[in-house]
């Protein structure tokens, strides 16, 4: 007798894939037939919960998913997948394209899935593009990225501000000290304040 395989993923251990196994488990899948990732991006973590659900997968079986970027890392993988599944005789079921099986035992749909693959990936693409972009700006604006602030010295700092003074862009001098033109102007004024108020002790 066929089965449904469900298969979940979570890209952090800090992220719960409860929204996915709800959802899976009411498409059909039995709660012993569910494989969950924690903390494995599609990218190149390893998922052995995804292993494992192929392992599981026999003829006839559907691996069920919520969204295609659940199982494909890229197109090409994609395509092997598809290929796989259609020398397997297995079905794949993606919940966000209706729920209805994706054929991979036909070329036709199997180049679909390719396709739909690849407008996955782009807009993967396009969201790291735009995390990257903020990061960006939010480093040259002076802004707190967050994690731990590389430390330096005040002698560091002076030597940034010789170097400035001497006709060094500012903005390849703070590139070189990991931080932006903004902060290193910060870290400059601050110092020269330090400086002055050690020079004047009597005010």
């Amino acid at each position: 007798m066929s089965k449904l395989i469900g298969y979940a993923r979570v890209s952090t251990r800090g992220q719960d894939a409860d929204r996915q196994v709800a959802d899976l488990l009411e498409a059909g899948v039995q709660r012993d037939d569910l494989y969950v990732d924690h903390g494995a991006s599609g990218g190149h973590a390893r998922r052995p919960q995804f292993d494992a659900a192929l392992t599981a997968l026999q003829e006839g079986d559907t691996l069920i998913v919520t969204t295609l970027d659940r199982v494909g890392r890229s197109t090409s993988n994609m395509l092997a997948l598809a290929g796989d599944f259609r020398l397997r005789r297995v079905n794949l079921r993606v919940l966000d394209l209706g729920g209805g099986n994706v054929d991979t035992g036909t070329p036709g749909e199997s180049m679909v899935l390719t396709v739909l693959a690849a407008l996955a990936q782009m807009e993967l693409e396009i969201k790291r593009e735009r995390v990257n972009d903020s990061t960006i700006k939010r480093r040259d604006s002076g802004m707190d990225l967050g994690g731990r602030r590389p430390v330096f010295s005040d002698s560091q700092i002076a030597n940034a501000r010789q170097l400035i003074e001497q006709g060094q862009p500012a903005s390849h001098v703070a590139r070189d000290l990991g931080m932006s033109r903004a902060t290193l102007y910060r870290r400059i004024a601050h110092l020269e304040a330090q400086q002055w108020i050690a020079a004047h002790p009597s005010l």
